[in-house]
């Protein structure tokens, strides 16, 4: 009996390990990118690539809505593991993403991170400030929101800054510290 329970318990944590590891973007789209092809070579020239289907990930600088659909503004970020952006100070360039239909640009907002799989179409020149900017345009055919880890966490009782100094519980991670170091801070 001992033996069948720990082969639940192995079981049950391999699925959920693969599971938690599940691309982003689906199996059958990916099947289609030419993973040979770089931003910077769609970058330098879009028109060459135009019908090949690439995933890009990056950070949104703008959103709006047109009559063609939603287009979102987006600087390129190198991709990680899981697809997502990696947070560095790297980019080779900005793109635009024309979503087919409605997006609400209050959720895919400025500062929000985008993984992108889409069909390059061309290019559009843009004002990016003073200058004209080209930018590579892709015809989105998924995108992915990635979940929100900016906004501040504070613990769900409402005296924390009052628990003595040495209470610590390691499971509310690090947007919680504790007094006398935490962002609550008593004037006398």
């Amino acid at each position: 009996m001992r033996v069948k329970f720990s082969t639940c318990w192995i079981i049950l944590l391999f699925v959920l390990a693969l599971t938690g590891c599940a691309p982003v973007i689906s199996k059958p789209l990916r099947d289609q990118v030419d993973h040979t092809l770089t931003f910077r070579d769609v970058f330098n020239d879009p028109d060459a690539n135009k019908g090949k289907v690439v995933v890009w990930a990056g950070v949104i600088v703008e959103a709006k809505n047109t009559k063609e659909g939603t287009l979102i503004e987006i600087l390129q970020k190198p991709a990680d593991y899981f697809g997502g952006p990696e947070t560095v100070d790297k980019s080779e360039g900005r793109f635009l993403a024309l979503y087919g239909s409605y997006l609400d640009v209050a959720v895919y907002g400025k500062g929000r991170e985008v993984t992108v799989a889409g069909e390059v179409t061309g290019k559009q020149t843009m004002p990016l400030g003073e200058i004209q900017y080209t930018y590579p345009l892709l015809l989105v055919k998924e995108i992915y929101l990635w979940p929100d880890t900016n906004k501040e966490r504070l613990p769900p009782y409402p005296y924390a800054a009052y628990y003595p100094w040495w209470w610590y519980d390691p499971f509310w991670g690090p947007w919680y510290h504790p007094y006398p170091y935490g962002r609550f801070h008593h004037r006398h």
